[in-house]
């Protein structure tokens, strides 16, 4: 290629180093292959690092890189659906339900998290962990919150916490009669305990699905979930099937000429 310095450009100069990278992730490198390093792209796109750091930072948000401990910057593969919807109006805890109960533990629920129960931010309730894995790949983790009030038949063996007391609350919990659900979807940063979880970095960026079960009219239980950001895209509703359109009487119509990509400023090295 003829340069590799980005021309002057209305738009921010990061946002025009993204789509740059954007087309030469594909043309140039395959699924999981490692990036050249930030002193390489900057040098090669004639930019200063912040501004390289900015470019990468939004492909990572859009699931195009993937930032792994100990390896690097590596092209990520396409994200695939995690299903939120209707399909989702249960319990926790149903026998076709995705995620993975894990320990449960007497605690505090977060200050936002006790305001949506309705409850002193002092109050102990039960919290259970759960984790969901897609293609054996852990792409989320939950932790459920439940007030006492809500499973008051839960055995008093299983105080002691673990996967059996988890399993314990979710039993208690389909007792009740769901009235039904309430979800936020949030952009947020991963923390330190469910970044070991997800195989992230720390403040790697996550979605966060806050959902509040509702029953008899007061709030039942509320659970905050954590999505891979890089690696999944939520999807809300069942899919719409497309109607089929009868093929027209006569010939068929020409091929529309192929749009080629046009070549891009710079061009991404492997090493």
């Amino acid at each position: 290629m003829g340069t590799t310095q980005l021309d002057a450009v209305p738009e921010p100069k990061y946002w025009h180093l993204k789509t740059v990278l954007s087309d030469a992730l594909d043309s140039e490198f395959e699924v999981g292959e490692i990036l050249p390093n930030e002193r390489e792209l900057a040098a090669r796109f004639g930019v200063a690092r912040a501004t390289l750091r900015q470019a990468l930072e939004q492909l990572e948000l859009e699931g195009r890189l993937q930032r792994r401990r100990g390896v690097g910057t590596t092209v990520a593969p396409p994200r695939f659906g995690v299903d939120v919807g209707p399909g989702e109006q249960g319990w926790p805890g149903a026998p076709d339900d995705a995620w993975q109960t894990g320990e449960s533990e007497e605690t505090t629920a977060p200050a936002a998290v006790a305001a949506l129960l309705g409850r002193d931010a002092d109050e102990p309730v039960h919290s259970v962990r759960r984790t969901r894995m897609t293609h054996g790949q852990p792409v989320a983790t939950e932790l459920l919150y439940v007030p006492h009030s809500s499973v008051p038949g839960l055995p008093a063996m299983d105080s002691t916490g673990g996967t059996a007391r988890g399993r314990a609350v979710l039993r208690e919990l389909h007792r009740l009669e769901l009235d039904g659900q309430e979800r936020t979807v949030e952009l947020g940063s991963v923390r330190a305990d469910d970044a070991r979880q997800l195989d992230r970095l720390p403040g790697a960026p996550v979605l966060v699905v806050t959902t509040r079960y509702v029953s008899q009219g007061v709030t039942a239980a509320v659970s905050v979930s954590t999505y891979r950001a890089d690696t999944c895209r939520l999807t809300f509703g069942e899919k719409v099937r497309e109607p089929v359109v009868p093929a027209p009487e006569g010939p068929a119509p020409e091929a529309a000429p192929r749009r080629h990509r046009a070549a891009t400023a710079g061009r991404l090295s492997h090493r």
